[in-house]
């Protein structure tokens, strides 16, 4: 059963996710249609955990295939096991044998990486390509290919066929323009930070012991963070660390002192630190007015 767009948005509510109608739309599209989506946006937004929470709430396996610089189609396919072939070899000449071709290269060698793993699972996994605008244009060229045929060739076993079709999520954060080739391919969602309402929501869910007016201080502080000029702009997965930080401390509201010993949190640059100094002291001095 494909979930209509309303049962996926309350199946990540309830998983602490709140999903805009936009976005439950889409991946709702990824599973009906069978299209790869690409989530682009700010880093920090939600992009990859959409995927995580897409696997849940389907109940199916997530495949992640991190992206880097230098990444090769056959490190996000497959290797060998070359120890387990050195022992065989041995063995081989133990007991006088010759170990040819077939016998090293064979299934019981063969070690998949995540796009080999996808496409062998017997039930549609949600596959997550994550960052793939930090790979190079040839692996971008290589992907294309896959998402096309929806096969890979092994040269030593020969062409594999995909036993089910994943659920493919790309995300980038834009660090560099991608193709347009894979742009048509896919269906497109640009992610954006969430509105003070959304985030005060999703501290509140994933938070569940966390004091309401610390939670509206701690958004309310990453906001006004966000309208700064800063090197590393902090999005969700920090707010939620900031709130953390300061529950586990035992903070019911945010103050001076809690908010010095927890910035470290919140803002991961020294100069992001010294030019936030003034709005936080604002954010603090409000927050104890309000108090």
């Amino acid at each position: 059963m494909i979930p209509a767009v309303q049962e996926l948005q309350a199946a990540f509510q309830a998983r602490g996710y709140v999903a805009d109608d936009a976005l439950a739309t889409a991946l709702r599209l990824v599973v009906g249609l069978g299209k790869p989506l690409l989530l682009e946006g700010p880093a920090g937004v939600g992009k990859t955990e959409a995927a995580k929470t897409l696997a849940d709430v389907l109940g199916t396996r997530l495949i992640r295939l991190q992206c880097y610089e230098g990444l090769d189609a056959q490190s996000a396919l497959y290797e060998w096991n070359y120890a387990r072939q050195l022992l065989h070899l041995r063995a081989a000449e133990l007991r006088g044998e010759a170990a040819g071709d077939d016998d090293l290269y064979g299934e019981t060698f063969l070690m998949p990486r995540p796009l080999l793993q996808a496409i062998r699972e017997p039930r549609s996994a949600v596959l997550l390509i994550d960052e793939i605008d930090r790979a190079d244009d040839a692996f971008e060229a290589f992907l294309l290919e896959l998402l096309a045929e929806w096969q890979i060739t092994v040269p030593e076993l020969g062409t594999l066929a995909a036993v089910s079709r994943p659920h493919v999520i790309l995300t980038s954060n834009r660090s560099r323009e991608l193709s347009d080739a894979l742009r048509r391919r896919c269906l497109y969602h640009w992610t954006e930070y969430p509105s003070r309402a959304q985030e005060l929501h999703i501290v509140l869910s994933r938070l569940p012991g966390i004091n309401e007016t610390l939670a509206r201080q701690v958004t309310d502080a990453v906001h006004a963070l966000r309208a700064l000029p800063l090197g590393k702009t902090p999005g969700v997965a920090e707010t939620l660390d900031w709130a953390s930080a300061l529950v586990s401390l035992h903070a019911d509201h945010l103050d001076a002192e809690s908010l010095h010993a927890t910035l470290g949190a919140v803002l991961k640059l020294r100069e992001d630190q010294l030019l936030a100094a003034p709005t936080l002291q604002g954010v603090a001095a409000k927050a104890q007015a309000r108090g």
